[in-house]
């Protein structure tokens, strides 16, 4: 009977193994997708053919078809933002195959911002951190520079009081001028002068833009309150040639070059160079007065008293790709400014006379190495100083009027020498500089540290001409910050991230305060001096956490207790329209920031991301500049900062970005930030409270944004006129609804100064050749020629048209 079961058992085997041998064998193909660094590229879309099977590439760009049978496939790989990629592979019965697939950035000459899909800018975006990155290199072919390439991202408005090189202030979700904190490939931009400002550098100098909103990321540094911008330049070694010219209207000229060398050794060169030149003679609205009868006649007038250049050259020499540094660069900035003053604050301040001026020569090192002493150790080393010099000049006796006429001011004696706001002329050094040590350990692939310690250090030196022996202008402004941050950061497969880090501020200030009184027995003025040190110590702390749900979906979640110490500027005045104040209070905020991204595609050829983001913060002794509190000797209102002791912001931003085979392109961004003043009881002069409720309690915060958004299109037509020509169609619109100058509760209804709503539309065409290698554009900037404002009013230019000329080579040399 056993042998029976035996022979039937082997009998059944027999014939299961030959029916599973008749059966055909079943092959696979699995890959992953990586851009041309090397760098996964995820959420791709990867179809094969034939079956018409379609999947999405997960986190690490992996993918994998199974149960194929054997034959002759097309792998198509479609990423938004990569140039589409096919490879035909041949299968035989049962094999298991392997590809890697590599995809190339689409070099696409658009007149917009795209924020998805372009390497290193998405996988900034992907981090836990509330931020936005942006590829610069889609607009280097515009005239823009880069204050307004970031005025069209969700929450952020640059708002200058003019034209080119105007002053320019800040606003991130609500935290603006020195609480977001600015940073140049991670080197805080605090001592950078006059000459380097984000409204004079052209948009070529970076390859992208990456706005942290909220959150900033310990390996940055710095004290910013609501948030930082990194500037981004190219520090890949590579050999090439950018360069540019433009000309527009106010007989505006523009031009840079940006050139590197490697050579096979890992010797490096990198070059920047830029210019600025501009009349600013646009046309505005104002009120022109006559002197004789003090009548005020409305009327469309030219500015006659703007204009502006500046020249900056960065030089840097060292190496790259050594055993013993990565990136060792040794070099400097050299840089020159110099501006009319046409207003004041207002535009009712005129002048006629008055300029300022600055330069820059600042010494630099850079230093970065990977895996340094032990696998996983990442060190970088950065440090500057400016030992430029600053200049404010104001020498004529003279009140102007907006049509250019002017009368003296001492009628008596015309040759009277009394400046138009105070007779002066300025020299100042603020000698300032910084270093930061930067180390980052990745422990395995699931946890990582980082420390950061930042120094920087201010001693400003000043001087009046005509007033030699002021003893105001004697006194120490010194101020010097230690900041220093640690963190921690998980990571699970790719899906799940956290960080947490705790970072101490130090701050010590130095000045006197002088007091001045009239001495009646003598007839002379007596001063006082009294010594004011200060030292302040805080300890802020935070986390941020990513989920990837799905492959196409993200949430983020942030919070942060943050500091920001005074600015040297807002301590000690600019020399020109600013006070000082030295009894400002660090301001604090608990920072909370809730989002989600969401990638998906219609058709395969419909690309969209969506992005919505909800703030909330809660600010104490929150730093506001004022204007009007304190008036200058000839009645002209003068700023100042100070702090308001609470305010609020609940907020909501929202981007959507579209692409429809590459060749069209839609962004729009929108931003609603609710600012309210949360102090119900004002602190008296007495220091106790007053029992009455503040009359702006519960306000909005006067001049400041509270409603806008943009939007811009992009269209391209390919093999225009030869081929591998292209030809983009480019259009802009932004909006910013109407707000309040001064508090919204006081004065009367019909008599509020208010900013108008405004509506700018920009157009532009560009025509690209050779590949990318020769590229014209014409732009026309405020297409309907609106009035269009920002700093309290102070009106921006006209219509505007510019057209440009760029040059780009690059090659590589291969290595011995």
């Amino acid at each position: 009977m056993q042998i029976k079961e035996i022979l039937l058992t082997g009998v059944l085997c027999a014939f299961t193994f030959q029916v599973r041998a008749q059966q055909p064998a079943t092959a696979a193909i699995s890959g992953n997708v990586t851009n041309e660094e090397g760098k996964p590229v995820p959420a791709a879309t990867i179809q094969l053919s034939p079956g018409n099977k379609a999947m999405a590439g997960d986190a690490n760009g992996h993918f994998r078809f199974t149960s194929l049978a054997a034959g002759t496939y097309t792998v198509r790989i479609n990423a938004l933002g990569y140039e589409p990629l096919a490879k035909k592979i041949i299968l035989a019965a049962g094999q298991q195959v392997a590809e890697r697939f590599q995809v190339k950035a689409a070099i696409q000459d658009i007149n917009s911002v795209a924020v998805v899909g372009f390497g290193k800018t998405k996988e900034v975006n992907r981090q836990a951190y509330n931020v936005q990155a942006v590829d610069a290199r889609q607009l280097h072919n515009t005239t823009l520079d880069l204050g307004q390439l970031m005025n069209r991202i969700s929450g952020v408005r640059i708002r200058e009081s003019g034209g080119t090189g105007s002053e320019m202030r800040f606003s991130l979700n609500g935290f603006s001028g020195r609480q977001v904190k600015f940073f140049l490939d991670g080197v805080p931009m605090d001592n950078f002068g006059t000459s380097f400002q984000l409204n004079n550098i052209p948009v070529n100098f970076a390859d992208r833009i990456e706005v942290y909103k909220g959150v900033v990321p310990v390996w940055l540094g710095g004290d910013a309150l609501g948030g930082a911008v990194n500037i981004v330049t190219s520090t890949r070694p590579h050999t090439f040639v950018d360069a540019s010219y433009s000309y527009g209207s106010f007989n505006t000229h523009k031009s840079s070059i940006n050139a590197g060398y490697v050579a096979r050794s890992g010797f490096t060169v990198q070059m920047n160079a830029f210019q600025n030149y501009s009349d600013n003679n646009y046309w505005i609205d104002a009120d022109v007065a006559d002197f004789e009868t003090g009548i005020l006649t409305p009327g469309r007038i030219r500015r006659f008293h703007d204009r502006y250049h500046n020249e900056t050259l960065v030089l840097r020499a060292g190496v790259t790709g050594k055993k013993y540094a990565d990136r060792l660069l040794i070099g400097g900035t050299i840089a020159n400014n110099r501006a009319d003053i046409q207003t004041g604050n207002r535009v009712h301040d005129v002048y006629g006379a008055r300029w300022r001026s600055g330069n820059l020569l600042q010494p630099s090192l850079q230093y970065s190495k990977k895996d340094l002493f032990v696998k996983g150790l990442e060190v970088r080393v950065n440090a500057n100083f400016n030992l430029g010099e600053e200049r404010a000049v104001d020498t004529a006796n003279k009140r102007y009027s907006w049509d250019g006429s002017f009368e003296y001011k001492d009628r008596n004696n015309p040759y009277r020498k009394g400046g138009e706001v105070g007779l002066s002329d300025y020299r100042f050094k603020n000698n300032n500089g910084s270093a930061s040590l930067a180390a980052d350990y990745k422990i395995n692939e699931q946890h990582s540290l980082s420390l950061n310690e930042m120094f920087t250090t201010f001693d400003r030196k000043s001087k009046n001409s005509y007033d030699p022996d002021n003893i105001e202008d004697k006194q120490p402004h010194k101020s010097s910050k230690y900041i220093t941050g640690l963190g921690y950061r998980f990571n699970y497969a790719d899906k799940i991230s956290a960080t947490a880090f705790v970072k101490h501020y130090q701050q010590y200030n130095t000045t006197n305060k002088v007091e001045k009184f009239f001495d009646q027995p003598t007839q002379t003025f007596n001063y006082v001096v009294n010594v004011f040190k200060g030292n302040v110590s805080k300890l802020g702390y935070g986390a941020a956490g990513s989920w990837f749900i799905t492959n196409q979906l993200q949430f983020k979640t942030s919070y942060e207790k943050a500091y920001r110490l005074p600015d040297n500027q807002e301590m000690f005045g600019d020399m020109i329209n600013e006070l000082g104040n030295m009894s400002l209070r660090p301001e604090s905020s608990d920072n909370i920031n809730v989002g989600a991204v969401y990638n998906f595609a219609i058709a395969k050829v419909h690309a969209f991301e969506v992005q919505a983001n909800f703030i909330f913060r809660n600010s104490t002794d929150y730093i506001r500049s004022q204007v009007g509190a304190m008036k200058g000797s000839n009645g002209e209102y003068l700023r100042q900062s100070v702090n308001d002791e609470g305010v609020t912001n609940r907020g909501i931003d929202a981007e959507i970005h579209y692409a429809y085979k590459n060749v069209f392109l839609f962004n729009s961004s929108f931003t609603y930030q609710n600012i309210r003043n949360s102090t119900k009881h004002e602190m008296l002069k007495d220091g106790t409270r007053s029992k009455e409720v503040s009359p702006v309690y519960q306000d909005r915060i006067p001049n400041m944004p509270y409603m806008f958004g943009n939007a811009n299109a992009a269209y391209v037509f390919d093999n225009v006129l030869h081929k591998g020509n292209r030809l983009s169609l480019g259009y802009n619109v932004q909006f910013v609804n109407q707000f309040y100058l001064f508090w919204p509760s006081q004065g009367e209804q019909d008599t509020k100064k208010m900013i108008p709503t405004q509506w700018a539309h920009d157009a532009s065409l560009t025509y690209t050749m050779a590949g990318g290698r020769y590229n014209v554009a014409a732009e026309c900037l405020n297409l309907t020629d609106a009035s269009l404002y920002d700093n309290f009013k102070l009106p921006k230019p006209s219509r505007a048209f510019n057209v440009k000329l760029r040059y780009y080579f690059s090659w590589k040399q291969q290595q011995q």
